[in-house]
């Protein structure tokens, strides 16, 4: 449930950052007549979020096991993809957010200004995409319904707050470390995510080693039992772990970690040197 309360903290924030930064801008330029254009594009997106957590949730019934698996792994790859590329995105984005956004607003004022419903429903769809993949993971996971999605509800719920707090000037986000501690956290449970989408793939058969066990340690951290059950929603920990699936958490983990430590630590400010201590220059020379 922690797992997925951050993806929809993470993910609902960064949606709600985007909607306040367009009708900021578009209020601040006197242009409030586009104002529904915008939440049509939020709206569209929202629906094909949940149109795709349906697909997902009801679309593999009467399919064999090993169908069943094949798909819930690869989707489970993919979800691993997106959310990697949406952090290391967000990275290198997040300081120049608004302006990014203004630009593209620029660009679709011309005319009726409907190409803004294209750039909210283009900003908000890609989170609500990567939200209904990820959450699905989750729940194939785990096993359970209801405590992945009530912790992504109250992710979103509580971003959808922090928006309107910031909207209203009444909190403000340092959005680069706030996305750079989140994704680093993300990143972990990617890594798990991707580990169980490669057993999902062994069960169906499309790849071997299943029975070939790294470790297994049920007798200590039983699944049923309330910490099993806490790491395996969390960082989606096995007690009863595969040689290929080990591999492949830790080929994802270590570099991707890697790169993401040494990308946040070169985008921050160099420190100031002090003015009293830099060398005297002559007016003239």
């Amino acid at each position: 449930m922690l797992a997925n309360y951050l993806i929809g903290l993470r993910e609902g924030l960064e949606a709600a950052l985007i909607v306040t930064i367009l009708i900021t801008y578009i209020v601040k330029i006197d242009r409030k007549d586009v104002l529904p254009r915008i939440w049509a594009g939020v709206g569209l997106a929202v629906l094909l979020a949940l149109g795709i957590g349906a697909l997902l949730t009801f679309g593999t019934y009467g399919l064999t096991f090993e169908a069943q698996e094949t798909i819930g792994g690869l989707l489970s790859i993919i979800a691993t993809g997106l959310v990697t590329w949406m952090v290391f995105w967000m990275l290198r984005t997040a300081r120049d957010l608004k302006g990014h956004l203004h630009g593209n607003i620029d660009k679709h004022l011309i005319g009726s200004g409907l190409g803004l419903v294209f750039v909210a429903f283009l900003a908000v769809g890609r989170e609500g995409i990567e939200t209904a993949l990820f959450i699905w993971a989750a729940v194939q996971a785990t096993g359970e319904t209801t405590l992945p999605l009530l912790g992504a509800a109250l992710g979103i719920v509580t971003a959808v707050v922090l928006g309107w707090f910031v909207y209203k000037g009444m909190l403000r986000i340092n959005l680069s470390k706030f996305f750079t501690w989140t994704g680093a956290i993300l990143i972990v449970v990617a890594a798990g995510v991707l580990s169980y989408g490669v057993h999902d793939l062994q069960e169906a058969g499309v790849l071997p080693g299943l029975n070939n066990l790294a470790f297994d340690v049920s007798g200590i951290i039983p699944p049923g039992s309330w910490y099993g059950t806490l790491l395996k929603g969390t960082v989606n920990f096995s007690p009863a772990t595969t040689w290929l699936e080990l591999t492949v958490w830790t080929l994802y983990l270590v570099p991707t970690m890697t790169l993401f430590i040494v990308k946040s630590r070169a985008g921050r400010p160099a420190p100031r040197v002090a003015a009293q201590n830099a060398p005297k220059v002559p007016a003239s020379v």
